[in-house]
């Protein structure tokens, strides 16, 4: 498979909402997970990362679906499907009110789409911690309560524009500030605003519209040591225990062990480390299909001899939707598409015989695309 390194804007030209921000305190680990991700090596290091900006790279998504079409087709080319990781300056208390880096650090946030809040959950006299001890509840609980002092103020701006429309008989402003007063009571309880539930289709888009930063959906990233990376440790069960009713997931990641994993040239080398450690592939493969997850997006293929692609699109996008990802016209002058199942197509090892069996099937323009659809696209325009 060769590797492949585009600009941002030709990314940027096809992918929509795809930036997840590395968020945390200082000495947590942040910036040597970014700096795992930018050289990840996946089983035929096919994985390679384009740095944009210092703090900004795009990172190839780990799926073992493309290499099986490329083995299957031979293509001229691959590409696959990849997530923004944004490493973000390290929070500390009094962030909300500008303190530190935290203006940047808001700013920053505020532009991602999803959180991945990395906590210190090992120990290491050497490695000092911003508030002394070693503590992954407290650290978290920092961060959120800077997030939630931060989402507070902007309620609370909006809420004074809203209330003289609401008092005039405006139906749409005493809706939403209907809303706002339910997240303001929920953020002063010390409670994001994602745990808000939206009543209806409307509260959903004006949730959305306020660009809340706690309204964002999270993944915690618990960095251990080595030794601890397989089952996790009594830090990691404190923080498992504590968001047990949010809905976010906790990943286990050794960030120093990923560290010598990529400083190492062959996959053997590398197969040993993890295997020795009691893994099958590296962490950092792990997190970036958890990211891609948590951004609610998913691939589907498009395979010739030209080029097999990976394309990203949201979960709950239409055939049209799809076929535009790849250029407006085939969205605008949508017929059909044509799609084999990916099972289906690496079962019977090509199109022409997913064809004779059956397996491809025709589909208009209501059709939901399924992760892992191969698809071909017809139009006019």
């Amino acid at each position: 498979m060769k590797r492949f390194c585009v600009t941002y804007q030709q990314i940027k030209k096809y992918q929509k909402d795809m930036k997840a921000g590395i968020v945390g305190l200082p000495n947590v680990g942040k910036s040597t997970l970014f700096n795992c991700l930018s050289n990840a090596k996946a089983q035929s290091a096919n994985f390679p990362f384009c740095t944009i900006e210092p703090n900004i790279g795009v990172v190839n998504v780990p799926d073992p679906r493309i290499n099986r079409l490329e083995e299957l087709v031979k293509p001229q080319a691959v590409q696959m499907a990849t997530v923004d990781i944004v490493d973000i300056a390290g929070l500390v208390k009094g962030a909300s009110k500008g303190e530190g880096l935290g203006n940047q650090f808001l700013a920053n946030i505020r532009e991602c789409n999803a959180i991945i809040h990395v906590l210190r959950c090992f120990d290491n006299d050497n490695i000092v911690h911003v508030d002394g001890n070693v503590n992954p509840i407290r650290d978290k609980e920092t961060i959120d309560i800077e997030l939630q002092l931060k989402d507070l103020e902007t309620v609370e701006k909006r809420l004074e524009k809203v209330n003289r429309a609401a008092k005039t008989g405006n139906k749409e402003a005493q809706v939403e500030k209907a809303l706002l007063d339910r997240i303001r009571e929920t953020l002063l309880q010390a409670k994001s605003a994602r745990t808000v539930e939206p009543q209806n289709q409307d509260e959903i888009e004006l949730l959305e519209d306020f660009q809340l930063i706690t309204n964002k959906p999270v993944l915690y990233v618990c960095n251990v040591d080595e030794n601890s990376a397989v089952n996790g440790n009594k830090y990691v069960d404190q923080v498992r225990e504590l968001v047990k009713d949010e809905d976010a997931e906790v990943i286990i990641l050794s960030v120093g062990a990923e560290a010598d994993i990529t400083e190492l040239e062959s996959y053997e080398e590398r197969q040993v480390f993890l295997e020795d450690m009691g893994l099958t592939e590296p962490g950092s493969a792990v997190l970036i299909r958890a990211a891609y997850k948590l951004l609610k997006l998913q691939t589907y293929f498009t395979a010739g001899v030209k080029e097999v692609r990976a394309w990203t699109i949201n979960v709950g996008d239409t055939a049209p939707k799809a076929a535009g990802v790849i250029h407006t016209d085939f969205e605008k002058g949508f017929i059909r598409a044509e799609v084999i199942a990916f099972d289906d197509y690496s079962s019977l090892g090509s199109e022409a015989k997913a064809k004779e069996a059956g397996k491809l099937r025709v589909e208009g323009k209501e059709y939901i695309v399924k992760d892992g659809d191969v698809m071909h696209f017809r139009f006019n325009v």
